[in-house]
This record gives structure tokens, sequence and C-alpha cells, in this order.
């Protein structure tokens, strides 16, 4: 039997949301649906668009994960 707490749960800020790459045609589309989505209220989306621009690969670039 476990008479101990566990350890407290540590949270990190919220990552700002990512810059598209200025020449990348896929970062200016998900920055668009990104867009869109904020102003449909649909934060979910918006969050998924963030996590695909972060993670696009770009020569030179070094991925971020979220």
């Amino acid at each position: 039997m476990k008479t101990t707490m566990d350890p407290p749960i540590t949270l990190e800020l919220p990552l700002r949301d990512p810059d598209p790459v200025p020449d990348c045609g896929v970062c200016q589309a998900l920055a668009r649906q990104r867009a869109d989505a904020v102003a449909a209220g649909n934060s979910s989306r918006a969050t998924d668009c963030s996590v695909e621009i972060r993670n696009h690969p770009h020569p030179g670039r070094k991925r971020r994960r979220a």
C-alpha cells in the first residue's frame, strides 16, 4: 500500500504561435487556416495548425517538438 504522495505536476507555459516561413507556401496556407480557425472559435484546429507550422521541415531549420 502506497502511503506517500506523488510529486507535483509541473506545467510549462504554452508555446507562442509560431511564425510561418515567409517563402513557404505550406506554412502560409497553414497560417491562413489557423487565422480562420481562430475567427471561427475553433481553438483545437488553430492549435493543430500551429503544431504543423512548428514541425514543418525547412532546410537549415531545426524542428521543435510541441
